[in-house]
Protein backbone atom coordinates (compact mmCIF):
# COMPACT_ATOMS: atom_id res chain seq x y z
CA UNK A 1 0.00 0.00 0.00
CA UNK A 2 1.44 3.90 -0.92
CA UNK A 3 1.69 6.23 1.65
CA UNK A 4 -1.08 8.28 0.95
CA UNK A 5 -3.19 5.36 1.10
CA UNK A 6 -2.22 4.22 4.31
CA UNK A 7 -2.55 7.95 5.47
CA UNK A 8 -6.22 7.90 3.67
CA UNK A 9 -7.01 4.54 5.47
CA UNK A 10 -5.53 6.26 8.97
CA UNK A 11 -8.27 9.52 8.63
CA UNK A 12 -11.09 6.58 8.14
CA UNK A 13 -9.90 5.27 10.99
CA UNK A 14 -10.00 8.68 13.16
CA UNK A 15 -13.52 9.49 12.28
CA UNK A 16 -15.21 5.85 11.74
CA UNK A 17 -13.57 4.32 14.87
CA UNK A 18 -11.96 1.19 13.61
CA UNK A 19 -10.23 -0.98 15.52
CA UNK A 20 -6.82 -1.31 15.88
CA UNK A 21 -6.53 -4.78 14.43
CA UNK A 22 -8.78 -3.72 11.80
CA UNK A 23 -5.73 -1.09 10.83
CA UNK A 24 -3.12 -3.52 11.21
CA UNK A 25 -5.27 -5.67 8.41
CA UNK A 26 -5.47 -2.41 6.25
CA UNK A 27 -1.90 -0.78 6.22
CA UNK A 28 -0.40 -4.40 6.51
CA UNK A 29 2.26 -4.35 9.06
CA UNK A 30 3.45 -2.35 12.10
CA UNK A 31 5.75 -1.28 10.06
CA UNK A 32 3.12 0.92 8.14
CA UNK A 33 2.10 2.06 11.68
CA UNK A 34 5.44 3.34 12.49
CA UNK A 35 6.30 5.05 9.54
CA UNK A 36 3.31 7.31 10.29
CA UNK A 37 3.96 8.05 13.56
CA UNK A 38 1.09 6.29 14.96
CA UNK A 39 2.82 3.08 16.78
CA UNK A 40 6.08 1.95 17.24
CA UNK A 41 7.39 -1.53 15.25
CA UNK A 42 7.98 -3.86 17.04
CA UNK A 43 11.50 -4.77 17.87
CA UNK A 44 12.11 -7.88 15.20
CA UNK A 45 10.74 -4.93 12.86
CA UNK A 46 13.38 -2.42 14.27
CA UNK A 47 16.31 -5.39 14.12
CA UNK A 48 15.52 -6.28 10.83
CA UNK A 49 14.50 -2.50 9.30
CA UNK A 50 17.01 -0.42 11.48
CA UNK A 51 20.13 -2.13 12.76
CA UNK A 52 22.70 -0.97 10.42
CA UNK A 53 21.37 2.32 11.17
CA UNK A 54 21.32 2.85 14.82
CA UNK A 55 24.13 5.12 16.75
CA UNK A 56 24.94 6.59 20.23
CA UNK A 57 22.64 9.48 20.43
CA UNK A 58 22.20 11.74 23.15
CA UNK A 59 19.01 12.46 25.21
CA UNK A 60 16.97 13.57 28.76
CA UNK A 61 14.73 12.14 30.22
CA UNK A 62 13.77 14.71 33.17
CA UNK A 63 13.42 17.77 31.92
CA UNK A 64 10.91 20.13 33.70
CA UNK A 65 9.34 23.24 31.85
CA UNK A 66 7.30 26.04 33.33
CA UNK A 67 3.96 23.65 33.76
CA UNK A 68 5.69 22.06 36.72
CA UNK A 69 3.47 24.67 39.17
CA UNK A 70 3.46 25.90 42.53
CA UNK A 71 -0.33 26.35 43.90
CA UNK A 72 -2.21 29.11 45.48
CA UNK A 73 -3.85 27.16 48.05
CA UNK A 74 -5.79 30.06 49.26
CA UNK A 75 -8.75 28.91 46.59
CA UNK A 76 -10.72 25.45 46.25
CA UNK A 77 -9.21 23.69 44.95
CA UNK A 78 -5.81 25.41 44.86
CA UNK A 79 -5.33 27.31 41.61
CA UNK A 80 -1.93 25.85 40.04
CA UNK A 81 1.02 28.84 38.92
CA UNK A 82 2.28 28.65 35.74
CA UNK A 83 6.32 28.79 36.23
CA UNK A 84 6.05 28.96 40.12
CA UNK A 85 8.16 25.65 40.18
CA UNK A 86 9.93 25.10 36.67
CA UNK A 87 10.22 28.08 35.15
CA UNK A 88 11.28 27.94 31.49
CA UNK A 89 8.63 27.02 28.18
CA UNK A 90 9.18 23.75 26.61
CA UNK A 91 10.49 24.54 23.18
CA UNK A 92 13.21 26.60 25.28
CA UNK A 93 14.09 23.17 26.68
CA UNK A 94 14.34 22.16 23.47
CA UNK A 95 16.69 24.68 22.16
CA UNK A 96 18.68 24.02 25.01
CA UNK A 97 18.78 20.90 24.13
CA UNK A 98 19.62 21.11 20.84
CA UNK A 99 22.29 23.80 21.34
CA UNK A 100 24.10 21.17 24.08
CA UNK A 101 24.05 18.01 21.78
CA UNK A 102 20.66 16.20 23.03
CA UNK A 103 18.86 14.44 20.10
CA UNK A 104 15.49 13.21 22.47
CA UNK A 105 14.15 14.49 25.82
CA UNK A 106 11.36 13.86 27.77
CA UNK A 107 8.90 16.82 28.78
CA UNK A 108 8.40 15.97 32.93
CA UNK A 109 6.53 17.98 34.85
CA UNK A 110 5.07 17.02 38.27
CA UNK A 111 2.14 17.70 39.48
CA UNK A 112 -0.39 18.59 42.80
CA UNK A 113 -4.34 18.61 42.81
CA UNK A 114 -5.86 18.35 39.80
CA UNK A 115 -2.45 18.77 37.51
CA UNK A 116 -3.45 16.48 35.09
CA UNK A 117 -6.25 19.08 33.60
CA UNK A 118 -3.11 21.25 33.11
CA UNK A 119 -0.87 18.06 31.39
CA UNK A 120 -3.83 18.11 29.31
CA UNK A 121 -4.95 21.17 28.15
CA UNK A 122 -1.50 23.64 28.53
CA UNK A 123 1.49 21.08 28.74
CA UNK A 124 0.53 18.97 25.81
CA UNK A 125 -0.80 21.72 23.16
CA UNK A 126 3.14 23.16 24.07
CA UNK A 127 4.53 20.25 23.44
CA UNK A 128 2.94 19.93 19.85
CA UNK A 129 4.26 23.64 19.55
CA UNK A 130 7.77 22.62 20.77
CA UNK A 131 7.85 19.82 18.28
CA UNK A 132 6.54 21.94 15.20
CA UNK A 133 9.70 24.66 16.94
CA UNK A 134 12.41 22.19 17.14
CA UNK A 135 11.65 19.32 15.09
CA UNK A 136 15.27 18.21 15.03
CA UNK A 137 14.96 16.99 18.87
CA UNK A 138 12.56 14.13 19.29
CA UNK A 139 10.19 15.35 22.37
CA UNK A 140 8.44 12.87 24.36
CA UNK A 141 5.34 13.56 26.37
CA UNK A 142 6.40 12.53 29.87
CA UNK A 143 5.69 13.83 33.01
CA UNK A 144 7.34 13.03 36.30
CA UNK A 145 5.66 10.84 38.15
CA UNK A 146 4.14 11.48 42.26
CA UNK A 147 4.80 7.93 42.69
CA UNK A 148 2.96 6.21 45.35
CA UNK A 149 4.83 5.91 48.16
CA UNK A 150 7.35 6.88 46.79
CA UNK A 151 9.47 10.04 45.49
CA UNK A 152 9.55 10.71 42.39
CA UNK A 153 9.54 8.85 38.28
CA UNK A 154 10.17 9.76 34.96
CA UNK A 155 7.37 8.33 33.15
CA UNK A 156 7.88 8.39 29.29
CA UNK A 157 4.48 7.71 27.02
CA UNK A 158 5.43 6.54 23.18
CA UNK A 159 4.46 9.03 21.07
CA UNK A 160 0.94 7.45 19.45
CA UNK A 161 -2.14 9.41 18.38
CA UNK A 162 -3.41 9.20 21.86
CA UNK A 163 -0.58 10.34 23.96
CA UNK A 164 -2.44 13.05 25.42
CA UNK A 165 -5.32 10.48 26.57
CA UNK A 166 -2.63 7.96 27.89
CA UNK A 167 -0.72 10.39 30.40
CA UNK A 168 -4.29 11.98 31.78
CA UNK A 169 -5.77 8.67 32.88
CA UNK A 170 -2.50 7.46 34.36
CA UNK A 171 -2.35 10.78 36.48
CA UNK A 172 -5.92 11.08 36.71
CA UNK A 173 -6.20 7.90 38.24
CA UNK A 174 -2.59 7.29 39.81
CA UNK A 175 -0.79 10.41 40.69
CA UNK A 176 -0.23 10.61 44.76
CA UNK A 177 -0.79 14.50 44.25
CA UNK A 178 -3.82 14.85 41.90
CA UNK A 179 -6.54 14.28 43.37
CA UNK A 180 -8.31 16.72 45.85
CA UNK A 181 -8.98 16.19 48.35
CA UNK A 182 -6.18 14.34 49.42
CA UNK A 183 -6.56 10.91 49.11
CA UNK A 184 -4.71 8.79 51.43
CA UNK A 185 -5.00 5.80 49.46
CA UNK A 186 -2.96 7.51 46.58
CA UNK A 187 0.16 7.23 48.70
CA UNK A 188 0.74 3.81 49.24
CA UNK A 189 2.28 0.91 47.25
CA UNK A 190 -1.01 -1.37 46.36
CA UNK A 191 -1.98 2.04 44.90
CA UNK A 192 1.80 1.91 42.93
CA UNK A 193 1.19 -1.77 42.09
CA UNK A 194 -2.38 -1.29 40.79
CA UNK A 195 -0.84 1.52 38.80
CA UNK A 196 1.56 -0.73 36.65
CA UNK A 197 -0.91 -3.38 36.69
CA UNK A 198 -2.90 -0.38 34.45
CA UNK A 199 0.23 0.75 32.33
CA UNK A 200 1.54 -3.30 31.43
CA UNK A 201 -1.72 -3.61 29.63
CA UNK A 202 -2.21 -0.83 27.50
CA UNK A 203 -1.30 -1.28 23.44
CA UNK A 204 1.81 0.53 24.06
CA UNK A 205 2.92 0.72 27.88
CA UNK A 206 5.09 3.52 29.16
CA UNK A 207 8.79 3.58 30.38
CA UNK A 208 9.37 4.57 34.52
CA UNK A 209 12.95 5.15 35.65
CA UNK A 210 12.62 6.03 39.41
CA UNK A 211 14.36 9.62 39.71
CA UNK A 212 17.15 10.63 42.33
CA UNK A 213 16.36 7.72 44.24
CA UNK A 214 18.67 7.87 47.14
CA UNK A 215 18.09 11.65 47.62
CA UNK A 216 15.95 11.07 51.05
CA UNK A 217 18.66 8.47 52.27
CA UNK A 218 20.29 9.50 55.62
CA UNK A 219 23.38 7.00 55.24
CA UNK A 220 24.84 4.54 53.11
CA UNK A 221 22.20 1.74 52.55
CA UNK A 222 19.54 3.70 54.87
CA UNK A 223 16.98 4.45 52.58
CA UNK A 224 14.42 6.85 52.78
CA UNK A 225 11.23 7.15 50.54
CA UNK A 226 12.69 4.56 47.56
CA UNK A 227 13.65 1.44 48.80
CA UNK A 228 15.08 -1.51 47.10
CA UNK A 229 12.01 -4.42 48.09
CA UNK A 230 9.90 -1.47 45.83
CA UNK A 231 11.89 -2.05 43.00
CA UNK A 232 11.67 -5.26 42.98
CA UNK A 233 7.91 -5.07 43.62
CA UNK A 234 7.60 -2.86 40.75
CA UNK A 235 10.02 -4.63 37.96
CA UNK A 236 7.87 -8.14 39.36
CA UNK A 237 4.88 -6.41 38.78
CA UNK A 238 5.69 -4.90 35.13
CA UNK A 239 9.43 -5.34 33.82
CA UNK A 240 8.39 -3.67 30.63
CA UNK A 241 7.52 -0.48 32.58
CA UNK A 242 9.25 -0.17 35.72
CA UNK A 243 13.06 -0.94 34.06
CA UNK A 244 15.55 1.34 35.80
CA UNK A 245 16.60 4.73 37.84
CA UNK A 246 18.36 7.62 37.28
CA UNK A 247 22.41 6.76 38.35
CA UNK A 248 23.47 10.34 37.59
CA UNK A 249 20.33 12.51 39.66
CA UNK A 250 20.00 16.13 38.38
CA UNK A 251 20.87 19.54 40.28
CA UNK A 252 24.42 18.85 39.30
CA UNK A 253 24.82 22.54 39.25
CA UNK A 254 23.78 22.91 43.38
CA UNK A 255 27.36 24.00 44.53
CA UNK A 256 27.92 26.61 41.65
CA UNK A 257 26.40 30.27 42.18
CA UNK A 258 24.66 32.41 39.37
CA UNK A 259 28.07 34.22 38.95
CA UNK A 260 30.25 30.64 38.06
CA UNK A 261 31.81 30.56 41.58
CA UNK A 262 31.01 28.34 43.93
CA UNK A 263 28.64 27.69 47.20
CA UNK A 264 30.57 25.82 49.91
CA UNK A 265 27.59 24.83 51.39
CA UNK A 266 25.88 23.20 47.92
CA UNK A 267 25.06 19.37 47.47
CA UNK A 268 25.37 18.17 43.95
CA UNK A 269 22.44 16.44 43.18
CA UNK A 270 20.28 17.82 46.26
CA UNK A 271 21.68 15.17 48.19
CA UNK A 272 21.52 16.86 51.98
CA UNK A 273 21.63 13.89 53.91
CA UNK A 274 24.01 11.36 52.61
CA UNK A 275 25.79 12.97 49.35
CA UNK A 276 26.64 11.62 45.90
CA UNK A 277 29.34 9.80 44.74
CA UNK A 278 31.39 11.02 42.06
CA UNK A 279 27.87 12.99 41.01
CA UNK A 280 26.22 9.31 41.09
CA UNK A 281 23.46 8.16 43.13
CA UNK A 282 24.87 4.99 46.25
CA UNK A 283 22.39 2.83 44.23
CA UNK A 284 24.67 2.56 41.27
CA UNK A 285 27.60 3.96 42.46
CA UNK A 286 28.66 1.62 45.21
CA UNK A 287 30.32 -1.38 43.71
CA UNK A 288 28.39 -5.00 44.69
CA UNK A 289 25.60 -2.06 46.09
CA UNK A 290 22.17 -2.34 45.63
CA UNK A 291 22.74 -2.26 41.34
CA UNK A 292 24.34 -4.84 41.61
CA UNK A 293 22.14 -6.42 43.65
CA UNK A 294 19.16 -6.48 41.33
CA UNK A 295 21.26 -7.45 37.85
CA UNK A 296 22.50 -10.59 40.08
CA UNK A 297 18.64 -11.59 40.22
CA UNK A 298 19.16 -11.10 36.20
CA UNK A 299 16.70 -7.93 36.25
CA UNK A 300 17.17 -5.77 33.02
CA UNK A 301 16.95 -3.19 35.35
CA UNK A 302 19.00 -0.26 33.66
CA UNK A 303 20.70 3.23 34.97
CA UNK A 304 20.37 6.74 33.41
CA UNK A 305 22.05 10.14 33.81
CA UNK A 306 19.57 13.59 33.71
CA UNK A 307 19.80 17.41 33.98
CA UNK A 308 15.99 17.60 36.44
CA UNK A 309 16.55 20.75 35.02
CA UNK A 310 14.23 23.26 36.34
CA UNK A 311 16.00 26.68 36.50
CA UNK A 312 19.20 27.03 35.43
CA UNK A 313 22.27 28.07 37.87
CA UNK A 314 22.93 31.44 36.25
CA UNK A 315 19.22 31.99 36.94
CA UNK A 316 19.87 30.95 40.24
CA UNK A 317 18.87 27.69 40.20
CA UNK A 318 20.64 24.74 41.05
CA UNK A 319 20.40 23.18 37.48
CA UNK A 320 22.07 22.40 34.09
CA UNK A 321 20.53 22.64 31.10
CA UNK A 322 19.26 19.47 29.21
CA UNK A 323 22.44 18.23 27.63
CA UNK A 324 24.97 20.54 29.29
CA UNK A 325 26.71 18.35 31.77
CA UNK A 326 24.55 15.03 32.16
CA UNK A 327 24.06 12.80 28.77
CA UNK A 328 21.92 9.29 28.71
CA UNK A 329 23.29 7.80 25.16
CA UNK A 330 20.84 5.32 23.71
CA UNK A 331 21.61 3.11 20.64
CA UNK A 332 19.05 3.88 18.23
CA UNK A 333 17.67 5.21 14.89
CA UNK A 334 16.70 9.12 15.24
CA UNK A 335 13.23 8.19 15.64
CA UNK A 336 10.70 7.86 18.46
CA UNK A 337 10.58 4.20 18.00
CA UNK A 338 13.60 3.08 18.31
CA UNK A 339 14.64 5.54 20.74
CA UNK A 340 11.75 3.93 23.63
CA UNK A 341 12.70 0.53 22.23
CA UNK A 342 16.79 1.46 23.24
CA UNK A 343 15.37 3.13 26.77
CA UNK A 344 13.53 0.10 27.58
CA UNK A 345 15.78 -2.40 26.65
CA UNK A 346 18.99 -1.22 28.18
CA UNK A 347 20.75 -0.33 24.99
CA UNK A 348 22.12 2.97 27.16
CA UNK A 349 25.33 4.15 28.56
CA UNK A 350 25.78 7.32 30.45
CA UNK A 351 28.36 10.29 31.21
CA UNK A 352 28.77 13.26 32.62
CA UNK A 353 30.66 16.28 31.55
CA UNK A 354 31.39 15.18 28.09
CA UNK A 355 33.73 12.92 29.46
CA UNK A 356 32.93 10.56 26.39
CA UNK A 357 30.23 10.46 23.37
CA UNK A 358 30.86 6.65 22.04
CA UNK A 359 31.23 3.72 24.28
CA UNK A 360 30.83 0.39 22.61
CA UNK A 361 31.06 -3.01 24.81
CA UNK A 362 31.12 -6.41 23.14
CA UNK A 363 31.34 -9.60 24.30
CA UNK A 364 32.13 -12.57 22.20
CA UNK A 365 33.10 -16.59 22.09
CA UNK A 366 34.39 -18.40 19.21
CA UNK A 367 31.78 -20.17 18.08
CA UNK A 368 28.45 -20.64 15.86
CA UNK A 369 25.15 -19.10 17.42
CA UNK A 370 21.74 -18.45 15.75
CA UNK A 371 19.11 -15.51 15.94
CA UNK A 372 16.93 -15.08 18.92
CA UNK A 373 13.63 -12.35 19.11
CA UNK A 374 14.93 -10.64 22.00
CA UNK A 375 18.34 -10.97 22.46
CA UNK A 376 21.35 -11.18 19.41
CA UNK A 377 22.19 -15.12 20.75
CA UNK A 378 25.00 -15.68 18.12
CA UNK A 379 28.45 -15.07 19.50
CA UNK A 380 28.40 -11.63 20.55
CA UNK A 381 26.30 -9.56 22.07
CA UNK A 382 26.34 -5.52 23.19
CA UNK A 383 24.91 -3.18 25.60
CA UNK A 384 22.01 -4.40 27.20
CA UNK A 385 22.35 -7.64 25.20
CA UNK A 386 22.70 -11.55 26.57
CA UNK A 387 25.67 -13.81 25.29
CA UNK A 388 24.15 -17.65 25.35
CA UNK A 389 27.21 -19.53 26.01
CA UNK A 390 26.99 -23.39 25.50
CA UNK A 391 28.14 -25.27 28.70
CA UNK A 392 31.62 -25.67 29.99
CA UNK A 393 34.70 -24.00 30.37
CA UNK A 394 34.34 -21.03 27.56
CA UNK A 395 36.49 -17.95 27.24
CA UNK A 396 34.71 -14.80 27.09
CA UNK A 397 36.63 -11.71 24.82
CA UNK A 398 35.79 -8.75 26.00
CA UNK A 399 36.35 -5.23 23.92
CA UNK A 400 35.64 -1.81 25.46
CA UNK A 401 35.65 1.15 22.85
CA UNK A 402 35.24 4.53 23.43
CA UNK A 403 35.72 7.88 22.10
CA UNK A 404 35.65 11.80 23.41
CA UNK A 405 34.47 14.61 21.63
CA UNK A 406 36.72 16.81 19.99
CA UNK A 407 35.54 20.07 21.15
CA UNK A 408 35.55 21.33 24.82
CA UNK A 409 32.79 20.83 26.88
CA UNK A 410 30.23 23.38 27.83
CA UNK A 411 32.97 24.77 30.93
CA UNK A 412 35.68 25.25 27.94
CA UNK A 413 37.90 21.72 29.34
CA UNK A 414 38.48 19.01 27.10
CA UNK A 415 38.63 16.24 30.00
CA UNK A 416 40.40 12.86 29.52
CA UNK A 417 39.34 9.76 30.71
CA UNK A 418 42.47 8.47 33.04
CA UNK A 419 40.94 4.97 33.72
CA UNK A 420 38.32 2.37 32.74
CA UNK A 421 37.55 -0.48 35.09
CA UNK A 422 35.93 -3.83 33.86
CA UNK A 423 32.99 -4.93 36.84
CA UNK A 424 31.78 -8.94 37.04
CA UNK A 425 29.23 -9.88 38.87
CA UNK A 426 27.57 -13.39 39.65
CA UNK A 427 23.89 -14.40 38.80
CA UNK A 428 22.68 -15.75 41.55
CA UNK A 429 18.78 -15.98 41.08
CA UNK A 430 16.02 -14.03 43.31
CA UNK A 431 17.28 -13.09 46.64
CA UNK A 432 15.54 -14.29 50.15
CA UNK A 433 15.39 -10.99 51.33
CA UNK A 434 13.56 -8.56 49.02
CA UNK A 435 15.19 -5.91 50.96
CA UNK A 436 19.37 -6.86 50.14
CA UNK A 437 21.46 -4.28 48.47
CA UNK A 438 24.49 -6.29 48.36
CA UNK A 439 26.08 -8.66 45.79
CA UNK A 440 28.77 -10.01 47.43
CA UNK A 441 30.45 -11.77 43.85
CA UNK A 442 30.72 -8.10 42.09
CA UNK A 443 34.11 -7.01 41.89
CA UNK A 444 36.40 -5.03 39.60
CA UNK A 445 37.99 -7.64 37.15
CA UNK A 446 40.57 -5.11 35.79
CA UNK A 447 41.52 -1.48 35.73
CA UNK A 448 42.84 -0.19 32.73
CA UNK A 449 45.11 2.83 32.45
CA UNK A 450 45.96 5.01 29.16
CA UNK A 451 48.92 2.56 28.61
CA UNK A 452 46.61 -0.17 28.72
CA UNK A 453 44.57 0.70 25.53
CA UNK A 454 45.41 0.97 21.83
CA UNK A 455 44.14 3.88 19.56
CA UNK A 456 42.21 2.91 16.26
CA UNK A 457 41.29 5.84 14.50
CA UNK A 458 39.08 7.64 17.06
CA UNK A 459 38.55 5.61 19.43
CA UNK A 460 40.62 3.66 21.99
CA UNK A 461 39.76 0.38 22.30
CA UNK A 462 40.76 -2.05 25.49
CA UNK A 463 40.46 -6.13 25.07
CA UNK A 464 40.42 -8.53 27.75
CA UNK A 465 39.64 -12.56 28.08
CA UNK A 466 37.09 -13.67 30.51
CA UNK A 467 38.55 -17.24 31.64
CA UNK A 468 36.70 -20.41 32.03
CA UNK A 469 33.38 -18.36 32.26
CA UNK A 470 30.88 -21.50 33.72
CA UNK A 471 27.97 -19.43 35.55
CA UNK A 472 25.71 -17.01 34.70
CA UNK A 473 26.83 -13.68 35.20
CA UNK A 474 27.22 -10.42 33.55
CA UNK A 475 29.56 -7.53 33.24
CA UNK A 476 29.76 -3.46 33.10
CA UNK A 477 32.43 -0.65 32.91
CA UNK A 478 32.79 2.41 34.13
CA UNK A 479 35.30 5.20 33.37
CA UNK A 480 36.77 8.67 35.04
CA UNK A 481 38.92 11.63 34.60
CA UNK A 482 39.53 11.73 38.44
CA UNK A 483 42.37 8.67 40.43
CA UNK A 484 39.32 7.51 43.12
CA UNK A 485 39.52 3.95 42.65
CA UNK A 486 35.66 3.84 43.87
CA UNK A 487 33.93 6.88 43.36
CA UNK A 488 33.91 8.87 46.87
CA UNK A 489 31.03 10.65 48.75
CA UNK A 490 31.12 14.00 47.20
CA UNK A 491 31.71 17.21 49.57
CA UNK A 492 29.76 19.95 49.82
CA UNK A 493 31.45 22.79 47.53
CA UNK A 494 32.48 20.36 45.12
CA UNK A 495 33.21 21.36 41.29
CA UNK A 496 31.11 19.00 39.15
CA UNK A 497 33.15 19.49 36.51
CA UNK A 498 36.15 18.09 37.75
CA UNK A 499 34.67 15.00 39.19
CA UNK A 500 33.53 13.26 36.03
CA UNK A 501 32.74 9.53 35.38
CA UNK A 502 30.73 7.37 33.11
CA UNK A 503 28.76 3.83 33.05
CA UNK A 504 27.85 1.54 30.85
CA UNK A 505 24.50 -0.48 31.36
CA UNK A 506 25.83 -4.09 31.76
CA UNK A 507 25.57 -7.44 29.29
CA UNK A 508 24.43 -10.56 30.08
CA UNK A 509 26.13 -13.90 29.85
CA UNK A 510 23.92 -17.18 30.13
CA UNK A 511 25.24 -20.74 30.24
CA UNK A 512 22.61 -22.30 28.28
Amino acid sequence: MSMDGARNNLEELRTTGVTRRRFLMVTGSLAGLAALGQFPIDKADARRGRGRRRQWIAGDHHVHSEYSASYDNSTNPPTPIVGGDGRYPISLNAEKARSYGLAWMVSTDHGGPNHSKLNRDQAYPSLLESRRAVPDVLQFYGMEFDTPAADHSSLIIPKVRNERDLLYEIERRYSKRDAFPTDPSRDTEQKMIEALNYMKQLDMPPVLFANHPSRSATGLGVYGQDTPQEFRNWNDTAPNVSVGMEGAPGHQAAAINPDGLLDPTGARGGYGRYPTMGGFDQMTARLGGLWDSLLGERRRWWITSTSDSHVNYRDGGADFWPGEYSKTYVSAARDYADVLDGVRNGRMFVTTGDLINVLDVTASFAGRGHESDKDRSGNSASIGETLKLPRGRRDVEVEISFSSPREANPNGDRPKVNRVDLIAGEITGPVANRSQDTNPTTRVVERFERSDWKRKGDRMVIRYTLRNVQEDSYIRVRGTNTNELEPQPDPRGEDPWSDLWFYSNPVFLSVR
